[in-house]
């Protein structure tokens, strides 16, 4: 039940890491919720996440509850943590702190049950010294840290994960079999992946359907930017 903040680069696959520590938790009976801390304005957060009461606010219509009231009893997802406001910082504090929120506009404290697996690409020591991040909260999130490396930092296996994604889109596709060609790997041994594993997938999804009837995936068929920058 401890608290997981998953480091790494985007595309490296962080929300696959956190639905398998769920999956692989007491609490997989239940869906894991996700909330993308990015994907929403600093004043409906909040509500988004600790619920409002009717009248809390123009719109509030009827009571609402949060995302940490649905997910009681399960996990609950942070994409992009650091992307937090402040205000939504002091409140996940306290439900980590005491395992319980206020709903906005409420005067009932709500218990709940919640394992947060929370994500960043940031560098959140360094917001912290900057300010930009509580110091308390990230003590909290960083009980158990996972860095996951990036795509070249992974030497061989981005061969072992390109063979897999090529026979994926085959039989996903139902293309004539297609296999990466040596030109092909050695553009993408020396390749850096910015986008990591979700750019790799994304080129040879392209590169299979290039290929066409072709045996070999060749440099060719890989998008134009991986081929510049290798050039």
């Amino acid at each position: 039940d401890s608290t997981v903040l998953i480091l790494g680069e985007t595309g490296t696959g962080k929300e696959l890491v956190a639905r398998s520590i769920h999956n692989m938790s007491g609490r997989s009976k239940r869906a894991m919720l996700s909330v993308n801390c990015a994907g929403f304005a600093p004043s409906l957060m909040e509500s988004e996440l600790f619920g409002h009461e009717k009248g809390a606010f123009t719109g509030a219509i009827s009571r609402k509850m949060g995302r940490f009231e649905v997910a009681d009893g399960s996990s609950l997802f942070f994409d992009e943590v650091g992307e937090l406001s402040a205000s939504a910082q002091a409140k996940l504090l306290r439900v980590l702190q005491e395992g319980e929120i206020d709903r906005v506009g409420g005067a009932e404290t709500v218990r709940v049950d919640v394992r947060v697996l929370a994500t960043t690409n940031r560098d959140l020591e360094d917001w912290v010294k900057q300010g930009k991040f509580r110091q308390d909260l990230y003590f909290r999130l960083n009980v158990i840290p996972l860095r996951l490396p990036s795509l070249r930092e992974r030497g061989d296996d981005v061969l072992e994960l390109a063979r897999f994604f090529v026979d994926m889109y085959v039989r996903e596709y139902k293309l004539p079999p297609v296999a990466l060609g040596d030109a092909a790997v050695a553009w993408l041994k020396q390749y850096d992946f910015p986008g990591n594993v979700r750019e790799l997938i994304h080129a040879l999804e392209r590169a299979c359907l290039a290929a066409g009837q072709g045996d070999l995936i060749l440099p060719g068929h890989l998008p134009t930017q991986m081929r510049v920058a290798v050039a």
